[in-house]
């Protein structure tokens, strides 16, 4: 049969077509007022898409390079901060400390598991400056607690930062992050907005502009201070990716339309189809008998499953190419071999999470050389969606 190529991994993941046409006609320079005018309306959106009243950054990078920034624009050499790692992406955090001369503890949970708030209660000391976290660790496919989390640090005082890297987060899961306190929220555009590599953005709360002034780690295309001053004009201090940053606006406004004129109505329609995406993989690889990894915290943004016993995933991302096209992703870090992950995020859909458990089905005969009962998974995800369905006209009747 025809192959045609689809992404199912948690970044890049498809890219939205008329992101796709509004990238292939930009023709602005940066420095016009037409794109200034793009750039700001592009600003304005995030903050809505985001949720915060904090000013937004937007740089040419990916989401790492903004990771970096909110390193080196926040610290000094010897600073002590806390590092909560639980996968791939949390050790990258631990890294980033450790490259600019950082007093790092690290609150760890094994890969595919949260976090003990207790563990971090006990690292929470005045002299504390920092702490970096992820909301969801798509090497794993672990949503952790934000809101907890940042109550704890919250309730340490204003001395402590804490450093959200929501990549993954975004768009799949709710985060308030005025009202819980976080300091710099961290996004990406190959995630929920559903274009290709090359933007990463953050929100960044007065607590953290009044500490870049005193910290003195290096800094120079990461500058944040550059880049609200530019940001002030419409512009970015270096040339930005002006064909990435057209490709945002139609995505933003294709969020917009989701939520019938409103971005932040669209922002939550585009978190539910995660989430219910997410539902119906899991109900329907529990259904073929497989182990879901991090079971006990889930995120929306990817199911990680672990393969039949004897069975190495690379197998199973092998046969899914393949045979039908389907780009998924391996484990990371410790868990290469030992699990795939499905992704939610952005432009999936109900027939996309239908498909994907189809070929499942398929992948696993051929992989274990054992009998699969066809439609098993299609069953369960059925039944996930109906169930929806029914509880969606509920609530709207209820309105």
């Amino acid at each position: 049969m025809l192959r045609k190529m689809r992404l199912f991994t948690p970044g890049p993941t498809p890219i939205l077509p008329v992101a796709q046409t509004a990238m292939a006609s930009q023709a602005m320079h940066h420095r016009t007022a037409d794109f200034r005018g793009l750039f700001s309306r592009v600003l304005t959106d995030l903050k809505e898409f985001i949720g915060t009243t904090n000013d937004v950054l937007l740089l040419a990078c990916s989401g790492t390079g903004i990771m970096e920034g909110s390193v080196s624009n926040l610290t000094s050499a010897g600073d002590k901060v806390v590092v909560m790692s639980a996968g791939k992406f949390g050790e990258r955090w631990r890294d980033l400390a450790k490259a600019f001369g950082l007093n790092a503890e690290v609150v760890s949970a094994p890969y595919g598991e949260t976090f003990r708030l207790e563990d971090l209660r006990q690292k929470l000391r005045p002299e504390v400056g920092a702490v970096y976290v992820q909301a969801t660790e798509s090497s794993t496919g672990a949503r952790h607690d934000i809101q907890a989390i940042a109550q704890l640090v919250r309730e340490r005082g204003e001395g402590t930062l804490l450093v959200v890297d929501a990549i993954t987060g975004l768009g799949t899961t709710h985060l308030d992050v005025d009202t819980w306190g976080v300091d710099v929220l961290i996004g990406g555009s190959q995630k929920a907005l559903m274009i290709p590599p090359g933007l990463a953005f953050c929100a960044i709360s007065e607590r953290a502009w009044k500490r870049m002034e005193t910290a003195k780690n290096p800094r120079y295309y990461f500058d944040f201070r550059k880049e609200r001053k530019a940001a002030a004009r419409g512009e970015s201090a270096y040339t930005p990716a002006t064909a990435l940053v057209a490709g945002l606006a139609a995505a933003l406004q294709f969020v917009r339309q989701m939520g019938n004129g409103d971005v932040i109505r669209g922002r939550q329609a585009l978190i539910e189809n995660a989430e219910l995406a997410a539902e119906m993989t899991r109900a329907g690889a529990r259904a073929l008998g497989l182990r879901l990894f991090a079971r006990a915290c889930p995120a929306a943004a990817l199911t990680a499953i672990q393969p039949p016993s004897g069975i190495e995933s690379g197998a199973i991302i092998r046969e899914f190419n393949d045979r039908f096209g389907a780009v998924v992703a391996n484990g990371q870090g410790e868990m290469k071999g030992k699990l795939f992950r499905i992704a939610h995020l952005g432009y999936y859909d109900y027939f996309d999470t239908i498909a994907i458990l189809a070929a499942l089905e398929q992948v696993l005969a051929q992989v274990t050389e054992k009998a699969v009962e066809y439609g098993v998974a299609l069953r369960a995800a059925q039944e996930v969606y109906s169930h929806y369905r029914r509880e969606s006209k509920v609530t709207a009747s209820a309105l």
